[in-house]
């Protein structure tokens, strides 16, 4: 298992040949960002974006949370983190795409599901029942009609559920409209590799 000595090794591995190789571009790196995509992903350590979808540095914003979630547009109260990440990648750094990219066997879906974290006190599973309640009126209804298939439903709306979501930001919704900004579904099968896009008028996550 990789430690944090581990880590250090493999950053003076990324310096000397990585980095190196990539000199010019780190340069250019060095002096700002354009990424033209923006994803949001789960906090999972097997679904890493740039892994996936073999990016290089600069390529993509990215926002990991567990299970890939966005909360609604609410402009009270609390630390907004996503909201905060989206406002930036969306105004300041104008992306033109936004990914909601989902995956298989997601911890944070199966808890959703198991509402084993439901009157945990926050520190003990309370700030993760608070987060994955984002799921409960998807978690019922899947529940009810879907049986032994829940878990990989629910895997799939969670991606429905972040969209519908994004599309509550003003700014999201005014650009999408007029056609700057556009957003995907994605799920990322870890069991064999595969991709699979959402087909938003079908509901259907098909094969890249």
């Amino acid at each position: 298992m990789i430690d944090f000595a581990a880590l250090v090794e493999g950053h003076h591995r990324f310096r000397a040949d990585g980095w190196a190789r990539q000199r010019s571009r780190w340069a250019e790196l060095a002096e700002g960002q354009s990424p033209k995509v923006m994803v949001i992903a789960c906090s999972d350590s097997r679904v890493d974006p740039a892994t996936i979808f073999d990016a290089s540095p600069g390529e993509m914003f990215v926002v990991r949370n567990v299970a890939n979630l966005v909360p609604p547009f609410e402009p009270g109260g609390g630390r907004h983190g996503v909201s905060a990440a989206l406002e930036f990648a969306v105004t300041q750094l104008e992306v033109p795409e936004i990914v909601v990219l989902g995956h298989g066997g997601c911890g944070g879906v199966a808890a959703a599901l198991s509402r084993r974290f439901d009157g945990c006190a926050p520190g003990d599973g309370g700030f993760i029942a608070h987060w994955i309640d984002l799921l409960d009126e998807a978690r019922d209804r899947v529940l009810a009609e879907q049986g032994p298939r829940a878990a990989q439903v629910l895997e799939h709306e969670a991606v429905k559920v972040s969209l519908r979501n994004l599309r509550t930001f003003p700014h999201i919704r005014e650009r999408e409209a007029d056609g700057r900004l556009t957003l995907h579904g994605a799920f990322f099968a870890i069991d064999d590799g595969n991709l699979h896009v959402l087909d938003e008028a079908s509901g259907e996550f098909l094969p890249a």
